[in-house]
């Protein structure tokens, strides 16, 4: 089977675009996804790379820009006022998922990314985090000690150290075998590389490809 190994992180707007794009993409040329958490400001310290809000005419032009995908890709995107968000403790908790539970993943990834871009949720903040979770049905208690465990904080670094050695210096990136493709912008060359048609309608959610 077709693989694109996708590596991303909450804390990327641009990824939660990619994200509502990327399986239907993969559906379409039944491509299986990988899917890679990584720790962006840990890529961005190795790289030398820094956020578009980092520049701030870049940033407030990446803005407008991500809105006018989101639009077109009919999606409720809102801009989160609490960007940026230390995403550190939600991507332990994806890769934790991954890991012990993964059942669990895509439900915590469709509940994580909705958070941070539709309600604008300030994930950041360990109460609001707890709630948003638990609202979900999910047993807090149980997800923060899979957070805690040394070995997910440690597929977490590597996952990291793994992206940057392979050339990533932001997200969203992905990878279909040895080529590299940054920015959900480059999901049609994505597309290309899995040999799918193009895809620009709102896509269907992971658990649902």
């Amino acid at each position: 089977m077709k693989r694109v190994e996708y590596f991303f992180d909450f804390g990327s707007p641009t990824s939660y675009l990619a994200y509502r794009q990327l399986p239907a993409i993969a559906a379409a040329a039944g491509a299986e996804i990988v899917w890679r958490p990584m720790l962006l400001g840990g890529v961005f310290k190795a790289t030398g790379n820094t956020s578009p809000a980092a520049v701030p005419a870049k940033g407030r032009y990446m803005n407008d820009d991500i809105r006018r995908w989101a639009k077109r890709y009919g999606l409720p995107f809102r801009h989160n006022p609490h960007f940026p968000i230390n995403t550190l403790t939600l991507m332990r908790g994806a890769t934790g998922l991954q890991m012990r539970e993964p059942g669990d993943f895509a439900r915590y990834v469709e509940r994580v990314h909705v958070a941070m871009w539709e309600e604008e949720k300030n994930l950041g903040d360990a109460e609001v985090l707890a709630t948003t979770l638990a609202d979900a049905g999910f047993d807090v208690a149980r997800l923060l000690a899979i957070v805690a465990d040394p070995e997910v904080k440690a597929r977490l670094v590597a996952s990291t150290e793994e992206a940057v050695a392979r050339g990533v210096f932001g997200a969203p990136t992905f990878f279909v075998d040895d080529a590299m493709f940054f920015g959900q912008d480059r999901l049609g060359f994505v597309a290309d590389a899995l040999g799918a048609s193009r895809v620009d309608a709102p896509a269907a959610r992971p658990d649902r490809a």
